[in-house]
């Protein structure tokens, strides 16, 4: 193991003398540690590598041998039971960085905004139809991916995009983007559900019923 020597010298000395006292303090402890080693080695010699190897006590690292509040748990998947993620992401399109490969001509590169999710291959099929002439063009355009499969073999998931949300740093292509990828139905009510609501317009609030209601307006 590392040793570290700490020495000190007084700073009204002069600082010739001081720094030739330093040198030498270290120099004296540099030296008893030297042969404070080497007697030691040679008092035990090959015997006492030996009677080390035999007199050993219980493996420290023999998990069976340490009391449970030393040991990390370990576990392991074995199923998903519900997949609460809904698969979904915002993120940007680009080109593979590989153009001999046969990925390249098949495929594009999807990385989502939310790092937490994995990047995916997307089909070239998906993608826009000038994005392998013009991928600049597409640079700053957020679009929606789903995961559809995830190979153990691969770093990359397989997606398939779903529409394209519009330039990145608006408010309406960066709301919907949220709620596509919380779940969150915001499609029109139903007609079903719009003929619950009163039909003759402008709606008050009957003073009956402020009578009975705490007013949270």
């Amino acid at each position: 193991p590392d040793v570290i020597i700490e020495a000190q010298f007084d700073d009204d000395d002069d600082a010739e003398h001081g720094q030739d006292h330093l040198q030498d303090t270290l120099t004296d402890d540099i030296k008893k540690l030297s042969l404070d080693t080497s007697e030691k080695a040679r008092a035990g010699g090959i015997s006492g590598v030996h009677r080390t190897k035999q007199d050993d006590g219980p493996k420290v690292n023999d998990p069976r041998l340490l009391p449970d509040k030393f040991l990390q748990r370990t576990a392991k998947v074995v199923y998903i039971l519900e997949k609460k993620h809904s698969r979904a992401a915002t993120g940007f399109i680009k080109l593979l960085a590989d153009k001999n490969s046969e990925l390249f001509k098949r495929c594009a590169m999807f990385s989502p905004v939310d790092h937490r999710v994995p990047r995916a291959y997307v089909s070239l099929a998906d993608c826009p139809p000038d994005f392998v002439i013009r991928p600049e063009d597409y640079s700053n355009m957020l679009f929606i991916c789903r995961i559809v499969d995830w190979k153990e073999d691969s770093n990359f998931a397989t997606g398939q995009l779903a529409k394209s949300l519009g330039q990145a740093g608006e408010i309406e292509p960066e709301t919907e983007g949220i709620l596509m990828e919380y779940g969150v139905d915001f499609s029109d009510f139903s007609p079903e559900a719009l003929e619950c609501l009163p039909q003759s317009l402008p709606w008050v609030i009957s003073p009956g019923e402020l009578a009975k209601r705490r007013d949270l307006r």
